[in-house]
């Protein structure tokens, strides 16, 4: 398969084509893309857009997996409604088949690194809302060879939870020896104990024993929240998989944090200890001044004077803020996007680094 892009993101207005419900508290929705922007929204299986509304009067952006094949026209997304969600609760409550909204083109590097994908068994582990980028990748990868497979473990609390039940069935069928489905639920009896109950340390061991030997798969793909994610990372590595075979992203409930007001006002007084940042964006290099005491956020200086700098999640998880830094240092508090060898680059996530030297100097052009 090919690999991902990174490119500048953007927003475009889009129109909803479609909702769809999946669960009680799960839909997809479509964006019809128009002809002169397929070039924007080409992507890869497993990448993401963001979304982004003003709702209760500040500007609230959230990322949500695509959930279908690649398809010129057309973008998918799951969104399941969060317990408290701002961004969650407003899409179930109000959006509509003709609304137009701020689509971002995609983003994301959870996608496969094979070259060839002939033989290839590829597996996957998901939680809830976790399933949606594992849809695409699941449906893309059996489509592009006749000897792929796709081995998918998708834990529930209960049937009436899982997102995509039917799709996943009708996949099950089209690629009846090559698509291996098995389902885990929490809190609903299954006939094999294996696949009844929380998944903890112990069963997964016995799940990577008898239904998913890591010797037999050549790449792993993990979403959900992050408990899972570390424990799948952790017991893979104990079998011996290479950190450079596991994929993994992380998602965040909408109940999270509201993740609003970011470039808040800052008054920088006169006799204050300050440093300088210097950014440079589509080309356009710009200065902004931040209070030592302030202890801002790359992001937050910058969009005081620029608004149209990238970012989605603001907490680490995305990677769409992403910029490479030229001089200087920084703080970054937490980091679930950029690979190591991203790091080895210079490469940070503006959302979480702090400057620790008097002039930071970065680029997102890069």
């Amino acid at each position: 398969m090919a690999t991902a892009v990174r490119r500048r993101a953007r927003f475009h207005e889009l129109e909803i084509s479609g909702i769809r419900p999946l669960t009680a508290d799960s839909i997809e929705v479509t964006f019809a893309v128009p002809p002169e922007l397929h070039g924007e929204y080409d992507y890869l299986p497993g990448q993401y857009v963001a979304l982004r509304a003003h709702v209760d009067g500040h500007e609230v952006r959230r990322s949500y997996s695509i959930c279908r094949p690649p398809s010129p026209g057309a973008i998918s997304v799951g969104i399941k409604r969060d317990l408290g969600g701002l961004f969650s609760v407003w899409a179930h409550e109000n959006l509509a088949v003709g609304d137009r909204i701020d689509v971002m083109s995609p983003e994301g590097t959870f996608t496969s690194n094979l070259p060839d994908l002939d033989g290839a068994h590829l597996a996957g582990i998901a939680a809830g809302s976790g399933i949606t980028p594992m849809m695409s990748l699941a449906a893309s990868v059996l489509a592009a060879s006749p000897t792929a497979r796709f081995t998918l473990v998708y834990t529930n609390r209960a049937t009436p939870d899982v997102m995509f039940l039917e799709d996943l069935a009708d996949l099950k069928d089209r690629y009846p020896a090559r698509l291996a489905l098995h389902h885990v639920l929490s809190r609903e009896q299954r006939a094999a104990p294996l696949l009844s109950g929380r998944i903890d340390g112990e069963k997964l061991d016995a799940i990577l024993d008898r239904l998913l030997p890591p010797a037999s798969v050549t790449e792993w793909f993990l979403c959900g929240p992050f408990d899972l994610v570390a424990l799948c990372r952790s017991a893979l590595e104990r079998h011996g998989v290479a950190a450079s075979d596991i994929r993994f992203e992380l998602f965040t409930t909408d109940a999270d944090g509201p993740r609003v007001d970011r470039g808040r006002p800052v008054e920088v007084r006169a006799g204050d200890a300050t440093r300088t940042i210097e950014f440079t964006l589509d080309g356009l290099s710009s200065t902004v001044e931040t209070p030592v005491a302030a202890d801002e956020a790359i992001l937050d200086a910058a969009l005081r004077v620029r608004g149209d700098v990238p970012f989605a999640c603001a907490g680490g998880v995305c990677g769409t803020c992403r910029a490479r830094v030229l001089e200087g240092s920084v703080r970054m508090t937490q980091n679930f996007a950029l690979e190591p060898d991203e790091l080895e680059r210079g490469y940070v996530l503006t959302c979480q680094s702090h400057p620790t030297t008097e002039r930071v100097v970065v680029d997102y052009d890069v």
